[in-house]
């Protein structure tokens, strides 16, 4: 399906070699001294430089909100949709303060949005109630995953340099929930948080989708372990969780630094790496959301969040919110000079 090239171990050590050289204490810049070193591994350069970037914002609706489990009703996900043709959402804030550029994907929202700057990659108009049955057939999970595919390929051919992938859909953390706790080999209430803000009803009824949904997949597929992810994922998760990893897996075919968001599009990035394990080398986390599952995600990807900031959002804010940071690692290591090219006295002994 794509193929992803691993990122050297030997420039990996190359670029740490070179940041220990620049004018500073060796570790003194802390976790920005690592981002640095993956990024210039990734570019196999000792000077790299992220010019624009670019979130593909993926949006569907989820049959699973029949179940009482979001504090907000399904037509919210088309009329954000609209929002963010408008201009008026925060991740449109975002992304003009951070140098990105918003890209929304239609891959299964319930009604018809038809706006300027919305693609419509309609699969289906929603996935189907998790707690009840299959959210899509596989053919609809990878169509899906091919949208996501597609629109990074998009991205990456008019110029970005950094991607993240962003999600908008009513219900889409009771999916994430779900999917992760397959993945990941959790109980539902380990990952199920309140999403949009559900009071204790609404949190009660959510967690029994998520438990009545891992019940109902697992016995379809005879066991989480052996079953592949694509089946997993068409079972338990959203057509815009599988244009996420999309996302991730054409990113990293592309060779770009890729930036994960919160819940949902994190699901889609562990769906990314367990079909082609290379894509971790080129994740970067944006940051750690509020939703308790988010931390199991990032455990189980290895990667440190790059902020934590308290959000829950989603639409990539958190993911675009991290590109400043990420480009200023980069210009660390490109513009700094070197203790002999200054002459400074470096460190003895």
């Amino acid at each position: 399906m794509v193929r992803v090239k691993p990122v050297s171990r030997e420039w990996l050590e190359r670029a740490r070699a070179h940041h220990d050289q620049l004018t500073k204490p060796t570790g003194s810049l802390g976790f920005l001294e690592e981002l640095g070193v993956r990024l210039a591994a990734i570019g196999q350069t000792l000077r790299p430089r992220l010019g624009p970037g670019a979130v593909v914002v993926c949006a569907a609706d989820h049959g699973v909100v029949a179940e009482g489990v979001s504090a907000y009703p399904a037509e919210v996900t088309a009329q954000m949709l609209l929002n963010f043709a408008r201009g008026g959402a925060a991740i449109n804030q975002i992304a003009r303060a951070c140098g990105a550029v918003v890209r929304v994907l239609d891959v299964g929202v319930a009604s018809a949005v038809e706006a300027p700057g919305v693609v419509c990659r309609k699969v289906r108009p929603g996935s189907g109630n998790i707690a009840r049955e299959p959210a899509m057939t596989p053919e609809e999970a990878r169509a899906a995953l091919e949208a996501g595919m597609e629109a990074a390929r998009e991205a990456v051919r008019e110029g970005a340099t950094l991607l993240a992938a962003g999600d908008m859909g009513i219900g889409n953390t009771t999916a994430a929930a779900a999917l992760s706790a397959a993945l990941l080999g959790l109980p539902a209430e380990a990952v199920t948080g309140r999403g949009t803000g559900v009071d204790e009803a609404g949190y009660a009824r959510k967690l029994g989708a998520v438990r009545a949904a891992l019940a109902r997949a697992e016995a379809r597929l005879g066991g989480f372990s052996r079953a592949e992810p694509l089946s997993i994922l068409a079972e338990l998760g959203g057509l815009e969780i599988a244009a996420a990893a999309g996302v991730f897996l054409a990113g990293a075919e592309a060779g770009l630094p890729l930036v994960t968001d919160g819940f949902p599009v994190t699901a889609g990035a562990l769906v990314a790496v367990r079909m082609v394990p290379e894509v971790r080398d080129y994740l970067f986390a944006g940051h750690r959301s509020l939703e308790p599952g988010h931390a199991h995600q990032l455990e189980a990807l290895g990667l440190r969040p790059i902020l934590e900031l308290d959000m829950r959002l989603g639409e990539g804010t958190g993911a675009v919110l991290s590109f400043p940071v990420l480009r200023a690692a980069a210009e660390v290591v490109s513009g700094m000079a070197t203790f002999a090219e200054a002459g400074v006295s470096g460190r003895e002994g």
